[in-house]
């Protein structure tokens, strides 16, 4: 699958997941904004789907960001970011999401394993109780120190 193919659209990832179930494949869930690529959010995601065998990635509309965020994110379109994203080796498949939270999607994907950083919660993960009630896991990922895209923004605004 080249990385554009593992862009999907909500009704072709819900039948990617389930072939890949039917094969016995565990499949784990995280989502975010992923806005400037860094190594925080590369080492992340590499732990992520080591904990299981296929990683679905809810990737942030742009509109999301920016109510998330502010009106000056993202920085990089969310076409972009998918693009980027689904170039990662350890991502198996990305699914934009334009609600304020993951929910939606997390229903619809059924996932076996739900993972957030270690600056989560598992009682503050959103679908948390859901996947849990299913028979499923909540585990959060540790993350690399002093990585954030908004640090990376400072930075460069400090700089210029």
């Amino acid at each position: 699958m080249n990385c554009a193919n593992k862009i999907q659209s909500l009704d072709q990832a819900i039948a990617q997941v389930q072939d890949w179930k039917n094969q016995q494949q565990k499949i784990v869930f995280t989502n975010g904004c992923f806005d400037i690529l860094h190594l925080g959010h590369v080492d992340y995601l590499e732990k992520a789907r080591n904990l299981g065998d296929k990683l679905v990635l809810g990737l942030n509309t742009d509109a999301s960001v920016s109510r998330l965020k502010g009106s000056l994110r993202p920085v990089v379109s969310e076409y972009a970011r998918a693009r980027v994203m689904a170039s990662l080796a350890f991502v198996d498949l990305v699914v934009l999401f334009g609600e304020d939270t993951p929910l939606r999607l997390i229903e619809a994907i059924e996932p076996d394993i739900l993972t957030k950083g270690n600056d989560y919660t598992i009682q503050n993960i959103v679908g948390a109780d859901f996947v849990l009630a299913r028979g499923g896991q909540v585990l959060t990922v540790p993350l690399v120190e002093n990585y954030s895209t908004t640090n990376i923004i400072n930075k460069i605004k400090a700089a210029y």
